[in-house]
């Protein structure tokens, strides 16, 4: 399911992209120091974006109940909350890790949260972007957890936990599913097999897409789909704080050192 689309007028600015931020994971105290690097990062690119979209696994866990969030992360909300000041566009994806992210921060920061991937325009360029996850070929057990997980009546239920039980049972789940993906070796680059890039190799004969842009796989990749359209995967921000630039004519993997 797509959202509307989208055009994106850059008068010469770029967009920028990142994923899977993971803030709360492993710990912490880590992940404050991540958090900040993270803040650096938007403050670098700032000047020059057009907008920023943050596709997905943002929060390494989520929930929004009736009157309370998760405790935690307010340098990076703040940023948030100043960016959107200046007036530059920040769009939110969720991700499997932060699925549960209702209106919170359209609402308070008007920030949108897109659940599905959504079309851009830019340039003359037919983009599509979102977090990745479900999509391809396999992962049929995550695919059915899913349909759970975003079933309002169970997310009606779940409310009724209290929020100190709900949040320690989620992020005890949160952690069990990062090991589970280091033992299957997760950043190993499948090759054809890559479902993200074979969902796009699927796609693009009946939609063409000049760029696709995901998160989820933790690896940066920039892989063809076909003559005139680009696969690219935003990588993490736990050990490789990657992300992607786009100035309507060339998109860049890029790595932020600072």
């Amino acid at each position: 399911m797509l959202a509307p689309s989208f055009d994106f007028p850059l008068l010469g600015k770029k967009l920028y992209f990142a994923s899977d931020f993971h803030l709360g994971a492993p710990n912490g105290a880590e992940s404050k120091i991540r958090e900040r690097k993270i803040i650096r990062w938007l403050d670098s690119v700032a000047d020059d974006a057009a907008a920023i979209f943050l596709v997905g696994d943002i929060f390494d866990f989520w929930f929004e109940y009736g009157q309370v969030i998760p405790k935690g992360f307010i340098p990076f909300i703040s940023k948030i909350s100043q960016l959107r000041e200046r007036g530059i566009p920040i769009l939110f994806f969720t991700g499997n890790h932060d699925l549960w992210m209702k209106d919170y921060f359209t609402q308070e920061l008007g920030v949108p949260v897109y659940h599905h991937p959504i079309e851009l325009s830019v340039s003359g360029q037919k983009i599509l972007v979102g977090h990745g996850d479900g999509l391809g070929p396999g992962d049929r057990f995550y695919k059915l957890l899913k349909l759970v997980f975003t079933n309002p009546f169970f997310q009606w239920l779940f409310r009724w936990v209290h929020p100190d039980l709900g949040i320690k049972i989620a992020k005890a789940w949160s952690g069990h599913s990062r090991i589970s993906n280091s033992e299957k070796d997760e950043n190993r680059f499948l090759g054809e097999d890559e479902w993200l890039w074979q969902y796009c190799k699927e796609i693009e004969p009946k939609s063409h897409h000049d760029l696709y842009i995901f998160g989820h796989r933790h690896l940066p990749l920039q892989l063809q789909v076909s003559e005139n359209s680009t696969y690219f995967n935003l990588g993490e921000w736990v050990t490789q704080f990657t992300y992607l630039e786009y100035d309507g004519t060339e998109a860049k993997l890029q790595t932020f050192e600072s």
